[in-house]
């Protein structure tokens, strides 16, 4: 069973949350945002909570049940606090710029990278570290990962982009070995 599932998800007070059958709308200072529920589980607004349980009883529904309590209380936390990733870029030549909405970066590669900034988001540069910061926890995550991939970082020489905090632990590289 889930521990997850069977808390209530308490309603901050700047917080509005409003059920229409499977779908529940959040909003709050920094935005709303909604959700439409799997129909295995029912959600119901109690007192100043949210309450999520088992409409069906199946294997299906115990795996859903914990993961939609978690995504309501992610979008709670997001209209009210927001979410925020940090990566910074490391190595000789490498450089982010914004321009509008895109992120103009060099990477190394023979061309220059750009990424498009989708709109709810906002990115800001400060030397070689990159914050994104949103209200929905999975695009923000998402996008730190797509920026990431693009030019993760290698055990040599620590090149690339890291979650800022991150560690890397670096690898020896190879000997020389004399000859006779």
């Amino acid at each position: 069973m889930s521990r997850i599932g069977k808390k209530p998800i308490k309603i901050p007070q700047e917080v509005k949350a409003e059920i229409q059958g499977s779908k529940i709308i959040v909003s709050g200072p920094k935005g709303a945002l909604d959700f439409v529920c799997n129909p295995e589980v029912a959600i119901k607004s109690v007192e100043n909570n949210i309450l999520v349980e088992k409409a069906k009883s199946s294997k299906k529904t115990s795996a859903i049940w914990g993961t939609t309590a978690k995504l309501i209380e992610n979008m709670m936390e997001g209209v009210s606090k927001g979410f925020e990733k940090q990566l910074e870029l490391n190595g000789v030549g490498f450089r982010m710029a914004l321009q509008g909405k895109k992120i103009n970066m060099a990477l190394g590669f023979s061309h220059p990278v750009e990424v498009e900034i989708p709109g709810d988001m906002e990115v800001k540069i400060d030397n070689n570290i990159m914050t994104i910061s949103g209200i929905d926890k999975q695009k923000v995550g998402q996008l730190a990962a797509d920026i990431r991939a693009l030019k993760p970082v290698e055990p040599y020489k620590g090149k690339g982009f890291r979650y800022v905090g991150e560690i890397v632990r670096k690898k020896e590289g190879k000997k020389a070995v004399a000859t006779e």
